[in-house]
């Protein structure tokens, strides 16, 4: 057994990362691919912008974007726990870095439709990657580093964010959008290597029905998991509701507030780089800040989730109202902070309620609920933003009262349930 993963006392984060070098090649894979992803995501989602001109078409990639993933869910999570789950990341890292090659590819109008097929598989294979990222962490590191190593991969995702989103953002509006798609390549490979070198501890030993049927009866045994865990199936409910009512949507308009309004390099390319910075600066240390405060006790976790839609719906009306771009960012971060604390705070209830034999399929179906979400936000906020008489202003404000229905939803939850329901006790057993 890994040494990391005796002992007693809470990690600190840069203890973790030198304690556990498994954990440590995770991580490392993780930095190398968003930065990856980041320069990918501006990169398309410009070449969709400047090929198009259309709003709608920007949204349609972003639909498809989290599509995908949905669609592949349901194997998704039985392959996560079926198989081992250090080599579906490999495999899947491998995959992915072979059709962001073939982005170079897009050239002209035409082309378009290669681009939202090459987005569709690449997405498809993350909904493979991302629920088992999250589904291995507790292989690796032990129940009382969760929450600093999930601290921790949250901050790492949203710095990259930052980062990436930026440098794609100055390289796509410099040198044009072809040379993030091989950095992209690059990344994934990079990534591939770190994660051959994790060891994983999986003390899992149950009994696995063979073949297609084996598997649909291990799908819908997750789903019935669910079904009996009430206060587990609203926990996995948040990122849905952040991403239908906010962030799918907040994508979109953010393509239109660069590329209309504060035109800032080729096409808006860098002023949406610097606004995606922003709500990743305020992903990553919103909840390290707030955990200071939390600790990982779940009582105070779940009173946080409450408050993360209020942060973010300060945030839209902060974005919606500025006319300068410097507070158009200052609302962008106060935006990735709500959303951060609900991300990171969620993820971390399911980590310590979640039993390993249906935590695949519980983080699959959540990451099915989140991309369903955001394709459908993406989709309207895109085809709202074209319609005329529609204003770019007006939609921020609708998010922004809309993303205050589930906030005061799960207040009244908390209340009623501060510890969450205790029939739900056996789900961490």
């Amino acid at each position: 057994m890994d040494e990391a993963r005796v002992g007693s006392a809470t990690s600190g984060y840069v203890a973790l990362l030198r304690a556990n070098p498994s954990y440590r090649n995770l991580w490392l894979g993780q930095v190398v691919s968003l930065l990856g992803d980041w320069f990918n995501l501006v990169a398309t989602a410009t070449l969709v912008q400047q090929l198009t001109g259309s709003s709608a078409q920007v949204g349609l990639l972003f639909a498809l974007r989290m599509l995908a993933p949905f669609l592949v869910s349901p194997f998704a999570g039985v392959v996560a726990d079926r198989f081992d789950r250090r080599r579906v990341l490999i495999v899947t890292d491998l995959l992915r870095a072979a059709v962001v090659l073939c982005f170079v590819l897009v050239k002209q109008p035409g082309d378009v439709w290669m681009l939202y097929v090459l987005t569709f598989v690449q997405l498809g294979l993350s909904g493979f990657f991302f629920p088992t990222q999250r589904a291995i962490l507790p292989d690796v590191v032990p129940r009382r580093d969760l929450g600093t190593a999930n601290a921790l991969g949250s901050a790492t995702w949203s710095t990259m964010l930052a980062f990436g989103a930026a440098a794609g953002g100055i390289v796509a509006g410099q040198f044009g959008v072809y040379p993030s798609f091989v950095i992209d390549c690059g990344t994934f490979l990079l990534s591939a290597f770190f994660l051959a070198r994790v060891r994983v501890t999986r003390t899992d030993t149950r009994v696995l029905r063979p073949g297609v049927a084996g598997s649909i009866h291990e799908y819908f045994e997750g789903l019935r998991y669910l079904r009996r865990h009430v206060d587990v199936a609203l926990v996995a409910c948040h990122k849905a509701a952040n991403s239908l009512l906010v962030a799918g949507g907040f994508q979109v308009v953010q393509v239109a507030l660069a590329e209309q309004v504060f035109v800032i390099g080729e096409g808006g390319s860098a002023g949406m780089g610097w606004i995606w910075s922003m709500v990743g600066l305020g992903t990553g240390f919103g909840p390290i800040i707030a955990r200071r405060f939390t600790g990982d006790d779940d009582v105070n976790l779940r009173r946080v989730l409450a408050y993360s839609y209020f942060i973010t719906c300060v945030g839209l009306i902060v974005v919606a109202a500025a006319d300068v771009f410097a507070v158009v960012l200052i609302g962008a971060l106060l935006r990735g902070i709500g959303a951060g604390m609900g991300w990171v705070f969620s993820t971390q209830l399911l980590l310590h309620l979640v039993p390993d034999r249906v935590r695949g399929r519980v983080f699959s179906t959540e990451f099915a609920m989140l991309t369903l979400s955001s394709a459908i936000g993406s989709f309207a906020a895109g085809w709202a933003v074209d319609q005329p008489g529609v204003w770019i202003t007006g939609s921020l404000l609708t998010m922004a009262a809309l993303v205050l229905v589930p906030g005061f939803l799960w207040t009244a939850w908390t209340l009623k349930y501060p510890a969450g329901l205790s029939g739900d006790a056996e789900a961490s057993s």
